[in-house]
């Protein structure tokens, strides 16, 4: 046993500290040293949940025999419970684990998903040391354990830190977020707030870009990339003779979120305005989560009708290339939870094709109408006018935007060149601003 953990030490280069009491645990029982250090290791700064008990010094930890469960005594008091089956599947040594990665090497066809552990090693109140049935050992930092312990306060919290899930709904008392571009493009902190806001409120408007094509493509490497579609990489939103879509004329457009043909619809949107007409031409925008939930509220039929029925989409043309696309969404996604994830609606590309009992017609048209009513709604919707240099930014997934009709005349009176980007793309991007500026690099 000991040689197993004198392996382990060298490994990690900790032996230097020959001071260390090390704290041997059989199952069940267990020996403790001196008074438990005082350091906290590890903060997390969350929206809605407060902070889990963030001491990292361990007071205690004891194998159990009964489910093949490890506990760890905190010294501030909690406990924590971790699965043998997870700790084993999570082993951290150099053969389980490709660190240059950040993967998992060892097989799940490897595991023994019963599996036990014969002994439990604590030194310094920092550390774990396992070793297992078949002498394999994993040894575990203890903010490593802390983070990943599996309480419903600590794994809320954990959550609220991968995919930052705060949404502050609006309706006509939108205060606009807006950012200068360019400290955008050139400061992390700024990018970081841009990001942030984008996905808090779904709406940041970027000011002072040049009026000419191709700003977007460094917005685009400011996170990472542009989606490609069969629209292009970038497009340009303006009268044309024989427009291939409803956005390529001078009418107006209601509200709608855009290309939910597409199996995995853009998340992003950005329009940059480089000429803008005289009259006319507002842009729209309302909060279709916020709007979902008083549909929700008001209508609860409507609401399971929505998020329930699949809706055909289309389109038919060509641009980037020539493209046939067919789809079906829901109106309204939700998650597991029934919290609305993103809405799926464009009334221009709805087919004519409708994949429902008839019977169930009527009732999803004035399920729709009801909902359409409520984005149309003065106290939900949200009017703004963009002018040439501006950049609207939004959440595809969650806002739906329209347009007022403006006159078209014999030369271009009013252009916008759009660009998408996956949601993907962005909270990797957010997460990696965040570390940077916490860390005040």
């Amino acid at each position: 046993m000991w040689n197993a953990v004198a392996k382990i030490l060298l490994r990690t280069k900790v032996h230097q500290d020959y001071s260390r009491t090390l704290l041997l645990v059989q199952k069940g029982r267990s020996i403790l040293t001196r008074p438990p250090s005082s350091r906290n290791c590890w903060q997390h700064i969350a929206g809605a949940v407060q902070p889990f008990n963030v001491s990292t010094s361990i007071q205690k930890v004891e194998a159990l025999d009964v489910n093949n469960f490890v506990r760890i005594h905190w010294e501030d008091g909690s406990k924590s419970l971790y699965p043998a089956v997870w700790l084993r599947d999570n082993c951290q040594c150099p053969d389980c684990f490709l660190h240059s990665a950040k993967a998992r090497k060892l097989l799940l066809e490897d595991l023994d998903v019963n599996i036990g552990v014969k002994e439990v090693i604590l030194t310094d109140r920092q550390k774990v040391y396992i070793t297992w049935p078949d002498k394999h050992t994993s040894e575990f930092e203890a903010e490593w354990l802390k983070k990943r312990c599996f309480s419903e306060q600590a794994r809320a919290e954990m959550q609220e830190e991968l995919f930052l899930p705060e949404c502050k709904y609006w309706g006509s008392d939108l205060q606009l977020p807006n950012m200068s571009f360019e400290e955008v493009l050139h400061s992390d902190e700024s990018a970081y707030k841009w990001l942030s806001t984008l996905k808090k409120v779904g709406i940041v408007l970027l000011t002072g870009a040049v009026t000419r094509q191709g700003e977007l493509v460094k917005l685009g490497k400011r996170i990472g990339f542009l989606r490609l579609t069969f629209y292009g990489p970038t497009w340009q939103v303006e009268d044309k003779r024989d427009a291939n879509n409803v956005a390529y004329t001078s009418g107006k457009l209601s509200f709608h979120t855009d290309y939910p043909v597409l199996q995995h619809p853009p998340g992003i949107q950005f329009l940059h305005c480089i000429k803008q007409a005289a009259t006319g031409g507002e842009s729209e925008v309302v909060d279709g989560f916020h709007v979902s939930n008083k549909l929700k509220e008001q209508n609860p039929q409507a609401f399971q009708i929505l998020s329930s029925t699949l809706v055909d989409f289309t389109d038919v043309g060509v641009d980037y290339c020539d493209f046939t696309m067919q789809s079906k969404q829901r109106i309204i996604d939700v998650d597991y939870r029934g919290q609305v994830v993103r809405i799926n609606y464009n009334n221009a590309t709805r087919d004519t094709v409708f994949d429902i009992p008839a019977e169930k017609v009527q009732p999803f048209y004035a399920a729709l109408k009801e909902f359409v009513d409520l984005l149309n709604s003065p106290e939900h919707k949200f009017t703004y006018k963009m002018k040439p240099g501006d950049i609207v930014t939004f959440d595809n997934w969650r806002l739906l935007h329209g347009r007022r009709s403006y006159q078209s005349g014999t030369e271009i009176s009013r252009h916008l060149e759009g660009a998408y980007a996956d949601w993907d793309v962005v909270m990797s991007r957010l997460r990696l601003l965040r570390k940077i500026v916490q860390n005040g690099n």
